[in-house]
């Protein structure tokens, strides 16, 4: 496969790589890169070598041929005959997007685990990539039923932590705003009014110099919802490149509680602390941690 790039002068080499090869990771089309199997006019070049008028991208492999999706560990919480409870770490994405997807997700980590199939195995919510915390994954098709049934319904409490830059104007609020897709970075989301109906609850728990600790209790469940409401308000996360958050290690949102009924044991919670980095960042800033 072959791709002229006289469009693409300027343009970084790994970008106009995945673009070619959109049903691939970014992650995993870096390592084909780096392994000279995506090479330009065919030689090797850096992920980050800027496109030349008479360059060419070649893509040097064959896709049915490519390695299988390698097995990873996850940090389980809680496990029986028919879920499995996880501490999603940031970074590990919910499930693939496309036949040749070889990053590990967590759909991968459930397939290790029981005899299901699919890109999206046992999957019932999704957290974004970037956000760790809570997930309840489906060890069989009757619980994954009497799970997704309880989303839909919204009979689901879930509970999450953000670090925000500066502070919220009220300590406690209702934040109803509606949320649609931004045409301008089809990407990202905004509040609109031709927006989905949009709610979040929250309360700042506790601050420091520059930042508010908050907890954030969503009634719906909008893709970025918690992100789009807290930029709207005029304080972003930290590190929430999407939407203007200040720039850090790794994006401060974490679901640290999920309220749900399971087979045979009825309503229960589960729950895990938030990740280090939350109390460095204000610990640092001059806040305190009860």
């Amino acid at each position: 496969m072959e791709e002229e790039t006289q469009s693409h002068k300027g343009r970084r080499f790994d970008v106009v790589a995945v673009s070619m090869l959109p049903d691939l990771s970014r992650s995993y089309v870096a390592t084909l890169i780096q392994a000279g199997s995506i090479t330009v006019s065919g030689r090797t070049e850096k992920l980050g070598y800027k496109l030349k008028v008479d360059d060419t991208v070649d893509i040097n492999v064959d896709l049915k041929t490519l390695q299988t999706i390698p097995d990873i560990e996850l940090p389980v919480i809680y496990e029986d005959d028919n879920v499995i409870v996880i501490n999603k770490p940031a970074g590990i994405i919910s499930h693939s997007r496309g036949r040749y997807w070889y990053e590990p997700s967590v759909a991968s980590f459930v397939r290790q685990k029981t005899n299901q199939e699919g890109d999206r195995a046992g999957i019932v919510h999704r957290l974004d990539r970037v956000t760790s915390g809570v997930m309840i994954c489906a060890k069989n098709q009757e619980t994954m039923t009497m799970l997704q049934k309880q989303f839909a319904d919204r009979k689901v409490q879930k509970v999450y932590s953000a670090v925000v830059f500066g502070h919220l104007k009220e300590p406690r609020a209702k934040i109803d705003m509606p949320i649609e897709r931004n045409p301008k970075a089809p990407a990202t989301f905004r509040v609109g009014t031709n927006g989905k109906p949009s709610v979040t609850f929250y309360e700042v728990i506790h601050n420091s110099e520059h930042y508010d600790l908050v907890e954030l209790t969503p009634q719906t469940g909008r893709t970025h919802q918690l992100r789009v409401h807290l930029k709207q308000l005029g304080h972003p996360i930290i590190g929430d490149h999407l939407y203007d958050g200040k720039s850090y290690e790794r994006l401060l949102l974490h679901a640290k509680e999920l309220h749900i009924a399971i087979p045979e044991h009825g309503i229960k919670t589960f729950a895990v602390p938030n990740p280090p980095e939350f109390e460095e960042i204000l610990l640092k800033d001059g806040g305190v941690i009860s």
